[in-house]
């Protein structure tokens, strides 16, 4: 049984729908990145917003993210199958209540900590440079001004896991896009008058827009809000429980990027924004084949969860394991592939020169190995919150975090930034197996079983014919690998050709999950 098969067709609605969101809201990012490095380039100035927004992602995810990723939804599906919509409000509002003071507090805190905090974070922030003072203080004082922002994703987060937990998706899929919206009309607007605060200004308004979004369909849902905060509720206590381990979980995730900040702060001026950019574009593949997958079963591997059905559990999580496995192996090898006329074609413009796409590229290359386990883990990470068990993932996390930090202070030194990204994708790698090794314990039938190998072993030959195909067709088409101002045709042969020789193979092979697409299709063309 694959993911999109039988019992899941539900899931498959909804994995198109966020799919689909997800595949706007990182055309969207793309597109955000391309306004960011025309207006501003990789320059120190950049670097100071890059520095600031850490802070305030950190807040969110400490508690809004904690609660709705792994805590929030199991309990809410339950309450909903079991009790009834009138306490299932009843205990959203006060979730919700809790998290809003909870994030306004560690708002407050950060707000009055910053100007010690953030040049502890990236202590060589505009090191040699005359201005380094003055660098100093634009990242103090943005992040105090964006720490607007978490709190309003607090209650945008919430309200994203009532209506994903009541299998209403089109919303949710939607906000992100008038957040990147918003930040990209920051970019283009706002930069020749007010410079990185433009981006500040963008960041505070999409986050609002992304609120505002969805509150029609939580009122059409139905939501009360119950001016109550009762820590006695029998479901309250039980997220907070969950809450807690995922809490260190998320701070391990966002530490790991601070760990990155604080190495590349000593790497150069520009070493901070062409991470940040590598890293933004491989959150494109990311989002499309990890994140929206595990997004659009994570209601649904809840309820099953909530009526004991582990049988359920672990073929859903096994075939959404197959497919992100399909599509995200060959996306990462890819990009390895790809990268230089691919930042060239998205980023080389305006203030981005050729030396920052150079930079770029070769940081994209070692953060694209890890591609594959990124996606991984978010399914497999919701397959362990599903049974109710935060503390495993986030001891994976903590872990991971650790190796990341002992990697990037080895290999920073003979590699510089890129080894930054290596560490970061090598830590990954050891999570992801980690998580799969013991959920294969954890459920009966395991994870590992031979649909999976099948499915791994041929996208393990169809991928390497892929890369073969391309290694001869850039030959063919420049044998330098320098395509300059043909960056954009190279990307598109090559993204075409080598989706076409994958695909193909994968059909030759007879893989599962390349069938099942083109049974997908011709249904869709038969209708």
């Amino acid at each position: 049984m694959t993911v999109f098969t039988g019992a899941t067709s539900t899931v498959a609605g909804a994995a198109v729908l966020v799919g689909l969101g997800f595949l706007g809201s990182r055309l969207l990012g793309a597109l955000r990145a391309v306004a960011i490095a025309n207006e501003y380039g990789t320059s120190a100035e950049l670097d100071a917003f890059w520095v600031a927004i850490r802070l305030p992602d950190l807040v969110f995810q400490v508690l809004a993210g904690a609660t709705l990723a792994a805590a929030f939804i199991p309990v809410y599906a339950s309450y909903v199958a079991k009790r009834g919509d009138d306490e299932a409000w009843r205990l959203a509002s006060i979730v919700l209540n809790w998290v809003l003071l909870g994030t306004i507090a560690l708002a407050a805190i950060v707000f009055l900590a910053a100007e010690w905090i953030v040049p502890a974070m990236a202590p060589g922030l505009g090191d040699g440079l005359p201005n380094q003072d003055a660098l100093q203080r634009d990242a103090i004082f943005l992040t105090r001004v964006m720490l607007v922002s978490p709190i309003l994703f607090a209650v945008s987060g919430m309200i994203t896991g009532i209506l994903n937990a009541r299998q209403h998706f089109l919303l949710p899929a939607f906000a992100p896009m008038l957040y990147n919206l918003a930040i990209i009309g920051g970019a283009v607007l706002l930069s020749d008058r007010y410079g990185v605060e433009g981006l500040a200004i963008g960041v505070i308004v999409g986050s609002g827009l992304h609120l505002a979004a969805q509150m029609p369909a939580l009122a059409a849902a139905g939501f009360r809000l119950v001016p109550s905060l009762n820590l006695r509720e029998p479901g309250v206590q039980r997220v907070l429980r969950l809450m807690g381990p995922r809490m260190i979980g998320l701070a391990a995730a966002q530490v790991n990027l601070v760990v990155l900040t604080f190495f590349a702060s000593f790497e150069g001026e520009a070493a901070i924004s062409a991470l940040n950019f590598a890293w933004l574009i491989l959150l494109f593949p990311v989002g499309l084949f990890g994140m929206s997958l595990a997004m659009a079963i994570f209601p649904s591997l809840a309820a099953q969860a909530a009526r004991d059905d582990h049988g359920a559990v672990r073929e859903m999580v096994a075939g959404t394991l197959r497919f992100t496995m399909f599509l995200s192996l060959p996306a990462g090898v890819a990009i390895i592939f790809l990268r230089e006329p691919l930042v060239r074609t998205l980023l080389e413009h305006g203030s981005f020169d050729a030396v920052s796409s150079a930079l770029v590229s070769s940081i994209l290359l070692y953060f694209a190995v890890g591609l594959f386990a990124h996606s991984a883990i978010e399914v497999l990470s919701r397959g362990f919150y599903a049974l109710g068990d935060t503390r495993t993932p986030v001891a994976f996390a903590v872990g991971a975090m650790i190796l990341n930090l002992v990697l990037a202070a080895v290999l920073v030194g003979p590699l510089g930034v890129r080894g930054l990204a290596l560490a970061l994708s090598v830590a990954t790698i050891v999570e992801a197996g980690l998580l799969l090794a013991t959920l294969h314990g954890r459920l009966a039938g395991g994870l590992w079983t031979r649909p999976l190998a099948t499915t791994l072993l041929r996208t393990l030959i169809a991928t390497a014919l892929m890369a073969e195909g391309l290694t001869v067709l850039f030959e063919v088409l420049d044998e330098s690998g320098d395509f300059g101002p043909r960056s954009f045709f190279a990307l598109l042969v090559g993204t075409v050709g080598g989706a076409v020789i994958y695909y193909l193979a994968s059909l030759i092979m007879r893989t599962r999950e390349a069938e099942l697409i083109a049974t997908r299709i011709q249904s869709l063309f038969a209708r």
